[in-house]
C-alpha cells in the first residue's frame, strides 16, 4: 500500500506542501494506535488523516493556512499517549491534536490539553471524555449512550426483556457496561449476566458459557478489540442461539471477517458510512459518505471503517476552526464550539457551549450483518 509503512511509524511527519504566500503553517499532533490492540481503530484514521492533510494542502488549505501532520503510534497504551502528548504540545508547540483512537487514551490525556489550551478532538466514543464539558476537549463520534438507546429500543421491539451482557475492560468497555446498566431499567430491561473480560482474551468461552446458562433473550457485546469476534465465535460454538447485539464498536468488516459466519445477524448501531450507497440521495451525508468511502478504498484498497471516519470529522473540525479563527487558538476553538449543520460521516453536528460532540441517536442507523456485508436494518 502506497506510502502505508512510513504513515504507520510511531513519529511521522507530513511536509506535505510549502508553507502559504503569508508563510502560515500550522503543526498539528495524531495520537493514534497505529498497531497494537485498537489497530482496527488507528490505521484507518492515519490513512484518512494522511489522505485529507494532502488533499487539503494541495488546495492552499483552510483560509490559507496549511498543515504540517505529525503522527504518533500509541499502540493503544494511554502512557504512551500521555507521553506522546507532552511531546507535541511542548516540544512541538502543535495547534491541535487529533485522537487518541481509544477512549481510555483520551480520558488521560484531556487533562493536558485544558492545562496547555490546546485542541484536542478525540476520535474515542466514550461520552465522559466531554462531559462535563471541557474547554478545549471535543469529539466526534457518536456517544455510548445514544448507542445504548438505539440497542434499547430495537430489543424492546423484540419483545426481549432479559440481556446478558459483556464488556472488555478497557475505557470504552466500562463507559458502555456504566450506561448499559444506568439506561436498562428504563426499558423494561434486566440485566441477567454481567461479565468484564480482557481486551487481549483469544477464549471467550467461559464468559459465553455464563450467559446462556443465565437464561438472558440476548446479548449485548461491548468493545472496541478484536475480542469482539471471538465472543461471537465462541457464542455460536457452544450452541448459543440468541439475537447478539454489538456497540458502534463494531463498524468495522475486519469483525465480520474474523468471526465468519458466527457474525452472520448480528444487530448494531453505525454511523451511515458503512451504507453511504444504500442512503437515499437527498440525504445530507450521502455526497460526502460515497466520496470518501470511493476516495479511501481507491487508495488503500481496503473496506472504508467508522473508525476512519473520526478522523475525517475530527479534521473537518479542525478545518472549520482555522477558517473562521485562523491561527488564533481561542477563535479557531470558538468557532469549533459554533458548529452548526456541519455534515460529517457520523452525522450531522450541531455543537454547542453545553455539547462538544454535537450529535445525537439520529447519527445512528441500525445495521444488519448479511451474508458477510453491513445492511441497514428494516
Amino acid at each position: 500500500m502506497r506510502n502505508l509503512l512510513r504513515s504507520l511509524l510511531a513519529v511521522v511527519v507530513f511536509m506535505l506542501a510549502q508553507p502559504a504566500a503569508a508563510g502560515q503553517t500550522v503543526k498539528v499532533g495524531a495520537l493514534l494506535s497505529v498497531t497494537g490492540p485498537a489497530s482496527f481503530l488507528g490505521a484507518p484514521e492515519a490513512r484518512t488523516l494522511e489522505m485529507l492533510v494532502e488533499k487539503a494542502n494541495a488546495a492552499a488549505g483552510a483560509n490559507g493556512i496549511k498543515i504540517e501532520l505529525i503522527v504518533k503510534d500509541t499502540g493503544a497504551d494511554p502512557q504512551k499517549a500521555v507521553s506522546f502528548a507532552k511531546q507535541l504540545i511542548e516540544e512541538d508547540h502543535v495547534f491541535a491534536i487529533i485522537g487518541p483512537s481509544t477512549s481510555g487514551e483520551s480520558m488521560q490525556v484531556k487533562q493536558l490539553a485544558e492545562e496547555s489550551g490546546t485542541l484536542l478532538l478525540s476520535c474515542a466514543a466514550a461520552e465522559v471524555i466531554v462531559q462535563p464539558v471541557a474547554k478545549w476537549v471535543f469529539k466526534s463520534p457518536q456517544s455510548d449512550s445514544d448507542a445504548v438507546r438505539r440497542i434499547f429500543d430495537r430489543a424492546r421491539k423484540q419483545g426481549l426483556t432479559k440481556l446478558g451482557v459483556l464488556t472488555s475492560n478497557t475505557g470504552f468497555g466500562k463507559a458502555g457496561k456504566a450506561q448499559l446498566e444506568k439506561l436498562a431499567p428504563g426499558y423494561g430491561l434486566t440485566i441477567v449476566a454481567n461479565e468484564v473480560y480482557d481486551k487481549a482474551a483469544t477464549d471467550l468461552t467461559a464468559e459465553v458459557t455464563k450467559m446462556k446458562a443465565s437464561g438472558a433473550q440476548a446479548l449485548v457485546n461491548w468493545s472496541i478489540e478484536p475480542a469482539q469476534a471471538i465472543v461471537l465465535k465462541n457464542a455460536r460454538q457452544i450452541g448459543l442461539t440468541i439475537p447478539i447485539f454489538q456497540s458502534h464498536g463494531f463498524g468495522n468488516l475486519a469483525y465480520v471477517k474474523a468471526a465468519g459466519a458466527a457474525a452472520e445477524g448480528v444487530v448494531f448501531p453505525a454511523g451511515r458510512l458503512l451504507v453511504a450507497e444504500a442512503l437515499a440521495d437527498g440525504n445530507p451525508q450521502k455526497k460526502l459518505l460515497v466520496d470518501y468511502k470511493r476516495s479511501y478504498e481507491a487508495r488503500f484498497k481496503e473496506d472504508v471503517s467508522t473508525f476512519g471516519g473520526h478522523a475525517y470529522d475530527a479534521f473537518l473540525m479542525l478545518q472549520a476552526g482555522l477558517k473562521a479563527g485562523g491561527t488564533d487558538k481561542q477563535k479557531a476553538r470558538d468557532a469549533i464550539e459554533g458548529i452548526k449543520g456541519m455534515a460529517g460521516t457520523a452525522g450531522v453536528f450541531n455543537l454547542s457551549a453545553t455539547d462538544h460532540c454535537g450529535l445525537g441517536q439520529d447519527a445512528f442507523e441500525m445495521l444488519v450483518v448479511k451474508d458477510g456485508a453491513f445492511q441497514i436494518l428494516k
